[in-house]
């Protein structure tokens, strides 16, 4: 696995849509950068994403990348119409029905291998169970636990935009890995007092994902969405502090966002999702681009990250 990853939920028409070339030459980008782990999900587009990140990487040897998708939520076939209601610019063909039971599990890996056109992946996640704990820990755990003895995945675990329940699933089971999403970011480090020393503690990677908070921290004058909603003032205004301290390091706002969570011990690799193959060699070279520790000794002295975060 490499250290910077691609998130697939833009190429799955996140907010607005894209044509299947476009997808395709964002991921080709990402291959030509050095990229080799590659995450997707059912949820994004309603398996738009899977289908097209499968087509685009059968062009490349299956053993020289990793590629993860997740569980929780199966497609149901839709007569509904209409266009999808969460998030994604794609028509309403399918609806999203929870399901975390052993069956759910066993069903939406293979649906998932089935539009990705792939005999295997190698990680599978169970996704946003926010609201389903028991199933999650109880049923869909322990089923993917069984695939993962089987061999027919490498690796399990979990991905949220919240540390408090991954915390629970860290200590609970025995996940490989853990995707943490929106929670150990330049704005946001609400998951590394007690969630990352516990992971380094019991050996649980760490996936450091939505590390521009939605938008927020993705371009330089602090415009964008936090959280996928309108950001705050504060934290807009929290944000620019922040692009003005690391102006003078010589540093863009999002090459911080993208190198802060790489810092700790715990993160293996930063996933940042892509539209287009220029945000991807956009993306690569700020992530390439090293980042002076006098910055983050800065940001801790003007109380604008917190400094329990060190190494």
């Amino acid at each position: 696995m490499t250290g910077f990853g691609f998130g697939g939920a833009p190429i799955g028409n996140l907010f607005s849509a894209i044509s299947d070339g476009e997808a395709v030459e964002a991921v080709e980008a990402a291959w030509a950068a050095g990229i080799r782990y590659f995450d997707t999900a059912p949820h994004y587009g309603l398996g738009l994403s899977e289908r097209r990140l499968g087509e685009a990487l059968r062009a490349h040897p299956r053993d020289q990348y990793t590629l993860s998708t997740k569980v929780g939520r199966l497609l149901v076939p839709s007569s509904g119409g209409g266009c999808d209601k969460q998030g994604f610019d794609v028509p309403a063909s399918y609806s999203r029905v929870w399901d975390f039971s052993r069956d759910g599990v066993r069903r939406s890996i293979e649906e998932s291998l089935q539009r990705l056109g792939h005999d295997s992946v190698d990680i599978v996640l169970i996704h946003d169970p926010d609201d389903h704990w028991t199933e999650a820990v109880g049923e869909a755990y322990p089923a993917l636990a069984e695939l993962r003895d089987q061999g027919v995945v490498k690796a399990v675990g979990v991905g949220m935009n919240q540390w408090e329940m991954l915390a629970g699933f860290v200590k609970e089971t025995d996940v490989d890995l853990i995707m943490l999403a929106g929670r150990y970011t330049l704005l946001d480090q609400s998951g590394a007092a007690e969630l990352l020393p516990m992971c380094v503690e019991r050996g649980v990677s760490v996936l450091a994902a939505g590390v521009f908070n939605s938008g927020l921290l993705a371009t330089h004058d602090a415009t964008g969405t936090y959280n996928y909603g309108p950001a705050p003032d504060a934290l807009v205004e929290r944000a620019r502090r922040i692009a003005v301290v690391c102006e003078r390091y010589g540093v863009t706002l999002p090459q911080a966002a993208l190198a802060f969570p790489s810092r700790h011990p715990a993160v293996v690799s930063v996933i940042a999702g892509a539209r287009s193959a220029a945000e991807v060699e956009r993306n690569a070279a700020l992530a390439a681009s090293p980042v002076p520790d006098d910055l983050w000794t800065a940001l801790i002295e003007e109380s604008l990250i917190e400094g329990a975060d060190r190494e």
